[in-house]
């Protein structure tokens, strides 16, 4: 049950929870960003003429998107990195180096299998005669991707990628599993120090939804921002 003395021993190691909002948001960010490198690339394959590309990246869509991430946290942890001897610095002065990387390298390729769809969907949307009139100028392929596809997608698809974003945000909450500190580490070391779980969760509920409800709003209105200068 929750009490107030609960609540006076979990302050107690605030400082753990503020390590790992800092912890939290830089893996998210660091996700999205290697995420949709990746998720580019595999949208990119997709839609290649070149049949093995597209196979090759529909497996790996498919593979990511129909099992656990916690199953690929694990595998990337234990598998991937489990023979390599990583630099042992901390980031921020707490946040273990070998620890954090895997969990980016695991989320961001989760979130890519995502993302890629979404970069499809953009890039399949801008009017085939865009392609035509660039093909008539004399660009290349690439050239009419880079300058002219592309630009009119991201328009599309910035916010679903905000969106994966917040979504990150909370998923990355099982990178505690790996030792990764983040918020649930908080709770996870509070709880071994104080005996108490409750409180713990309780702060790092609201934590969380501090994290992602303000994000979602300003995402939302950047949203209709957008969607008043389209109609415009």
């Amino acid at each position: 049950m929750l009490s107030s003395a609960g609540f006076a021993k979990t302050f107690q190691y605030i400082d753990l929870f503020k390590q790992g909002v800092v912890c939290t948001v830089s893996l998210s960010l660091l996700t999205v960003v290697f995420g949709f490198v990746i998720a580019l690339i595999l949208a990119l394959c997709r839609i290649s003429k070149f049949h093995p590309f597209d196979y090759i990246a529909t497996a790996y869509v498919e593979a990511f998107r129909a099992t656990p991430m916690l199953v690929q946290l694990f595998i990337v942890y234990y598998v991937f990195f489990g023979g390599v001897s990583l630099p042992g610095f901390k980031l921020f002065g707490f946040i273990r180096f070998e620890r954090f990387l895997p969990g980016v390298v695991a989320l961001a390729m989760n979130s890519g299998a995502y993302l890629s769809e979404i970069i499809r969907a953009g890039i399949q949307s801008v009017d085939g005669g865009q392609t035509e009139a660039a093909r008539s100028l004399g660009m290349s392929s690439f050239q009419t991707m880079k300058s002219v596809i592309l630009p009119q997608a991201v328009k599309n698809i910035l916010p679903p990628i905000a969106n994966e974003f917040v979504t990150i945000i909370k998923e990355s909450s099982i990178c505690y599993t790996i030792g990764v500190q983040d918020i649930m580490y908080a709770v996870s070391a509070t709880k071994g120090a104080t005996y108490r779980i409750a409180e713990p969760l309780v702060i790092a509920t609201l934590v969380y939804f501090c994290l992602t409800f303000p994000t979602s709003k300003v995402i939302a209105y950047f949203e209709r921002r957008m969607a008043r200068a389209d109609r415009h």
